[in-house]
């Protein structure tokens, strides 16, 4: 294990990015929330394959939770969190304050349209802002070459690829795989909210994704289909209540009808209060 450097201000961090592109280094920039698990954990060794030195970030951004969800629960692991970086090989953690993030005067939103009306964005209106803002602030005080994202949170995925693209900012974005328990169950930070019995039936939802992969590898294209299938399996588990599922355009978010391209099936789906989100990518 190696010493790993937490910085919590946006002065320290750029002192040490300084030095490091002096010395030629590449950077690379993990941006968590905390609570981290092995799907995280698989992205900073994606970047270490890119980069010579890896930043992960670790802030529960408030700004894109909405009223009522988990901002105040939101698990708090930062002794173990720090543990599994330093074996996973990362050179530093920004551990920022949100005053730090959002000093006094803070004024400016980023919003992108079109790609956030779809999906998560139709019932969490704020959400997408919040992550373009947070995104926008880290990627300028850490000015990475490259940073990677989950593909779990794919509609997260393509709005920063479109800020990054608009803005000229120049970054990198990798997409890393998802990463799944031994069931299929897509890890996840919120996993820990459910309880035995959630746990035991959320399985179901990747069930009813590989059900989309199946009938499409035996030649069915109609969305409708596609979608009606995975919700005849989805509602096998009685605990789970659906809230949207859609096969969408990957780049576009917008709905498809036919799959005559790649399309991204996307699921949110509630256990209890626990709302967990779920994709596959269909290839016709």
């Amino acid at each position: 294990m190696k010493d790993i450097t937490i910085l919590r201000t946006a002065e320290q961090v750029g002192n040490l990015v300084n030095r490091w592109r002096q010395a030629g280094m590449r950077i690379g920039f993990v941006p968590t929330m905390g609570a981290l698990h092995q799907g995280h954990l698989s992205l900073v060794s994606q970047a270490l394959g890119e980069a010579d030195r890896i930043i992960v970030s670790i802030f529960v951004n408030p700004t894109q939770f909405g009223q009522g969800e988990d901002l105040e629960s939101y698990p708090n692991t930062f002794d173990e969190d720090l543990m599994k970086l330093e074996e996973a090989g990362a050179h530093c953690v920004f551990f920022p304050s949100v005053a730090e993030i959002y000093p006094d005067g803070f004024s400016t939103s980023v919003h992108v349209s079109g790609l956030t009306e779809t999906l998560c964005g139709k019932y969490r209106p704020e959400h997408f802002d919040g992550v373009a803002t947070v995104c926008a602030v880290l990627f300028g005080i850490v000015r990475p070459d490259i940073a990677v994202f989950g593909r779990k949170d794919a509609q997260q995925l393509a709005v920063i690829r479109r800020m990054v693209d608009d803005l000229r900012l120049g970054v990198l974005v990798l997409a890393g795989e998802i990463i799944r328990e031994p069931d299929g169950l897509a890890m996840s930070s919120r996993n820990s909210y459910l309880s035995s019995e959630q746990r035991k039936q959320a399985a179901v939802v990747c069930i009813g994704l590989s059900r989309a992969a199946e009938l499409v590898s035996e030649g069915e294209r109609d969305a409708v289909r596609i979608c009606d299938a995975v919700r005849e399996v989805i509602a096998e588990a009685p605990l789970a209540t659906i809230q949207y599922l859609e096969l969408v355009d990957p780049d576009t978010m917008k709905p498809v009808e036919k799959l005559n391209t790649p399309g991204l099936l996307a699921v949110a789906v509630y256990f209890g209060q626990t709302r967990l989100i779920d994709n596959v990518i269909l290839k016709p």
